[in-house]
């Protein structure tokens, strides 16, 4: 297991809040890749002045400032289209027997939720960062 999905699981559970960063209270899902970033000493400018749902690449853009592309593995940060924009993100873990999955700070959840990645999950990848470390 990476260190990255270490941090990340310890989320697991925290209510859904948008622009939230508190561990056991509340996060979205930038907050959580802010918050997983921040424990591993990293530089990573943590906004909280933004929509529920980003706009014009806006996320995209964000992420690209802090992370670097990748292929998709465990550890990474996946971006996904929501509707008609991407506007979500989560990191990639090594749930389940498919071998990956999925920890995200999910709306419809209401909480940071651990899955299998499945096809329809898959299906709105539109990129792959990892962190710096």
């Amino acid at each position: 297991m990476s260190l990255v999905v270490a941090i990340a699981r310890k989320w697991l559970g925290t209510k859904f809040h948008h622009q939230g960063r508190k561990l056991g209270v509340g996060v979205d899902c930038i907050g959580l890749i802010a918050e997983v970033a921040k424990e591993l000493g990293l530089s990573f400018e943590d906004r909280i002045d933004y929509a529920r749902a980003p706009q014009d690449g806006e996320l995209q853009r964000e992420l690209e400032k802090y992370l670097i592309p990748a292929e998709l593995k465990i550890g990474c940060v996946a971006l996904f289209k929501m509707e008609k924009e991407p506007q979500h993100v989560g990191i990639i873990t090594d749930y389940g027997v498919a071998g990956l999955g999925l920890i995200h700070s999910y709306a419809q959840s209401r909480k940071v939720v651990e899955h299998n990645l499945d096809a329809s999950w898959r299906a709105r990848i539109v990129g792959v960062y990892e962190f710096p470390v």
